[in-house]
């Protein structure tokens, strides 16, 4: 995929921006870089390629270091609550804010 000075004028307009020419020939020049470079990588075979878990796990073996999943803080729930102007059931009642 290309780009022209068309196309560049008119996501400028879309955005609301105004470039001048040297801006918009350099924007011009960026993009279809950024393009080339997708299409690049696009054309390696990645075919029997397992996804990294981690982008340093290509150049050495690294065990991701998680944390057990348990409670660490109390339910303060009702302490929370207090200062609110109105709550059910454990839940902040607020003021409908969408009219159908």
């Amino acid at each position: 995929m290309s780009l022209d000075a068309s196309d560049i004028a008119r996501i400028a307009s879309l955005a609301r921006l105004q470039l001048a020419s040297d801006e918009s020939e350099r924007m011009l020049s960026q993009i279809n870089g950024f393009f080339d470079l997708v299409e690049r990588m696009r054309s390696v075979d990645t075919t029997g390629i397992e996804p990294l878990a981690h982008p340093v796990a290509a150049i050495e073996d690294i065990t991701l270091r998680l944390r057990e999943d348990v409670v660490s803080e109390p339910d303060n729930r009702e302490a929370n609550q207090k200062s609110a102007p109105a709550v059910e059931a454990g839940l902040f009642l607020v003021p409908k804010v969408i009219e159908q």
